[in-house]
C-alpha cells in the first residue's frame, strides 16, 4: 500500500533536518500519517487504566518499508476493515511507557539505536520519553514539530473537500441554532443546540464559544439571549478530523444602526485581509493589509485581528506573524504563501454599548487569490424569538 502523504517531501524534510526517523505520537499527526485512521474508542478520551492511550507512527528516512505503527490490542478489530499502509503493525501497548518500549525495539531492528530521532516533545508523556532514553541511550532526540507542520502545510484535494464540508456544516448549524432560539435561552442551551446541529450534519462537535448582551465572556453559561441583544457564536466542528472553525453574529430582533456600523467595521478588516491572500505573497502581508484597514476604523482601539493556518488542528502552519495576539514563531511572515494552504481569518470588536462583535472566516490560498469555505451568513442574522 502507498503512503497517504508526499513521501518525497517527507524524505527531503528529514534530510534537511538531519533526522533518521520521525516518531509521531500526537492524535493529529498519527491520523495524518495513517491517511485518516484513528482508533474509534479513543476519539474523545485518552485515559485507559493507569496510563493513557498513546499510538505511535515511526517512519525512517528513505525506507518506507521500515515504517511501523504501535497501537492497542483492541485495534485489530478496526484494522480488519481499515488496513494500515505500514508494514510493521504491533497492537501491543496498554500504556504510554510500553508504546515507547515497542517503538524503541522497532528502531533497534532498523539499526537506529544511535540515530537522530525526531519526536513530538509536547505530545510525548514524560514516562514514554524516559523509556525511550533508557532503551536507546545513544540516540539523539530532536523536535519533530517544524518538520511535521511543514509536511501538512499544503492540503491535498481530499483534505480541502473535508475542510469545506466541515466549514459549511458549522455555519449551517449556527444558522439553525440561531433561528430556532427563543428569547430567554441561555448561552449554555445554545451551545448544546450547536452540539446537536453539528452532529445532525455529520460533524464531531469540538466547542462553541457563545456570547450575548454586552458581556465579552464567551464561555457557555446561564446568561440569557434577550430581545434587542446580540449573539456571537464561534464554533469548531470536525469532519474526519478536519476543522471547521468560524464565527457568525445574530441579534434577537432588528439590528440597530450602531450594530450594523460595528459589524461593517469588522467586515471591512476581514475584506482587506482576504483581498491580500494569494499564492506568492509573503504571509505577513495578510496582517499588514488587515491592520492598515483596522487603523482607519472609528473603533480601532477596541478591535483585534488574528490569522493563522487551519487543518487537522485549529491553529497550525502557516504562521503569518511573530507579533500577533497569540505567540507564534512567524515562520511564514516573509515566506510566500502557496496554493493549497488554508487560513483562518478573524476580527473582533468589543463595544460597551453592543457587546462582542466578531467574524471568523476560512479561506484556501489559490494562484489567483483565495476560495472561501462556509462563507454564508456573514451579515446580521435577525431572529424574531
Amino acid at each position: 500500500m502507498n503512503p497517504p502523504f508526499d513521501s518525497n517531501k517527507l524524505n527531503a524534510l528529514m534530510e534537511e533536518a538531519g533526522v533518521d526517523l520521525v516518531l509521531a505520537t500526537s492524535k493529529h499527526n498519527v491520523q495524518y500519517l495513517l491517511g485518516g485512521y484513528h482508533f474509534f474508542i479513543f476519539d474523545h478520551m485518552d485515559a485507559i487504566g493507569i496510563s493513557r492511550y498513546l499510538p505511535a507512527v515511526g517512519i525512517p528516512r528513505g525506507r518506507l518499508d521500515g515504517a511501523f505503527y504501535i497501537g492497542n490490542p483492541m485495534e485489530a478489530w478496526q484494522q480488519e476493515d481499515e488496513p494500515l499502509w505500514v508494514g510493521d503493525v504491533r497492537n501491543a501497548s496498554w500504556t504510554s511507557r510500553s508504546t515507547a518500549q515497542e517503538a524503541a525495539e522497532s528502531m533497534r531492528r532498523l539499526g537506529l539505536s544511535a540515530g537522530t530521532i525526531a519526536v513530538e516533545e509536547a505530545f510525548l508523556p514524560m514516562d514514554a520519553f524516559g523509556a525511550l532514553q533508557e532503551e536507546l541511550p545513544q540516540a539523539k532526540w530532536v523536535e519533530a514539530l517544524p518538520l511535521l507542520e511543514e509536511l501538512r502545510i499544503i492540503k491535498a484535494p481530499e483534505e480541502l473537500a473535508l475542510l469545506k464540508e466541515a466549514s459549511e456544516g458549522v455555519v449551517d448549524a449556527m444558522q439553525a441554532a440561531m433561528k430556532s432560539a427563543k428569547a430567554g435561552m441561555t448561552t449554555r442551551e445554545i451551545a448544546e443546540r450547536m452540539y446537536q446541529e453539528e452532529a445532525n450534519r455529520g460533524l464531531s462537535f469540538e466547542y462553541a464559544l457563545v456570547c450575548t448582551g454586552r458581556s465579552y465572556v464567551r464561555a457557555p453559561s446561564e446568561a440569557r439571549w434577550e430581545k434587542g441583544n446580540i449573539l456571537s457564536i464561534d464554533s469548531g466542528g470536525t469532519k474526519r478530523g478536519y476543522m471547521g472553525d468560524l464565527c457568525r453574529m445574530a441579534v434577537m430582533g432588528n439590528a440597530t444602526p450602531l450594530m450594523r456600523d460595528l459589524l461593517g467595521e469588522v467586515q471591512a478588516v476581514q475584506a482587506a485581509a482576504r483581498s491580500a491572500v494569494r499564492a506568492g505573497i509573503p504571509g505577513g502581508q495578510v496582517f499588514e493589509a488587515a491592520l492598515a484597514e483596522l487603523a482607519k476604523c472609528p473603533h480601532h482601539d477596541d478591535m483585534g485581528f488574528m490569522a493563522h493556518g487551519i487543518g487537522l488542528v485549529s491553529h497550525e502552519a502557516p504562521h503569518l506573524t511573530g507579533t500577533g495576539m497569540i505567540p507564534y514563531p512567524g515562520t511564514h511572515e516573509k515566506r510566500p504563501l502557496e496554493a493549497g494552504m488554508v487560513l483562518s481569518i478573524e476580527t473582533e470588536l468589543k463595544s460597551s454599548e453592543v457587546g462582542f462583535v466578531n467574524l471568523e472566516d476560512t479561506v484556501v490560498v489559490t494562484g489567483e487569490g483565495f476560495e472561501a469555505l462556509g462563507d454564508d451568513a456573514r451579515a446580521w442574522t435577525e431572529v424574531e424569538g
